[in-house]
């Protein structure tokens, strides 16, 4: 289950669900084992320059080596760059979650919780 998160500075238009769907459709592309990407938007009214950061964390994998990491900050880059119509400054980092690292699911009997199928339609 990878995150996502994802800061800028609130000058810049952008549509962060799309945005999200963007990330979590090339991430699962590249590893269908991804999953859902638990996403986050941080808009900032005080800074100084047109700019976003974006961070994608990740599970440590034996597969997710240099090159599967190159390979889908590229696509990531090309394709969210795609969404500005305006110049701004930008960074996107992946980072690999640590051994003491823990994920799973809470489910509460009764209550249903948003999957990849369902954002789809939504």
């Amino acid at each position: 289950m990878p995150h996502v998160e994802i800061k800028y500075s609130d000058d810049l238009d952008i549509d962060t669900k799309q945005a999200f769907d963007l990330i979590e459709q090339i991430i699962n592309e590249q590893d269908a084992s991804a999953g859902v990407c638990k996403s986050r938007a941080y808009p900032c009214s005080q800074y100084k320059y047109p700019h976003i950061l974006i961070v994608v964390s990740l599970l440590t994998k034996p597969y997710r080596d240099q090159e599967f990491t190159n390979d889908l900050s590229e696509k990531i880059a090309k394709e969210i760059k795609k969404l500005f119509k305006q110049s701004l400054y930008f960074s996107l980092n992946i980072e690999y979650s640590s051994a003491n690292y823990t994920t799973n699911v809470h489910l509460v009997e009764g209550d249903k919780l948003q999957a990849m199928e369902d954002s789809s339609s939504s």
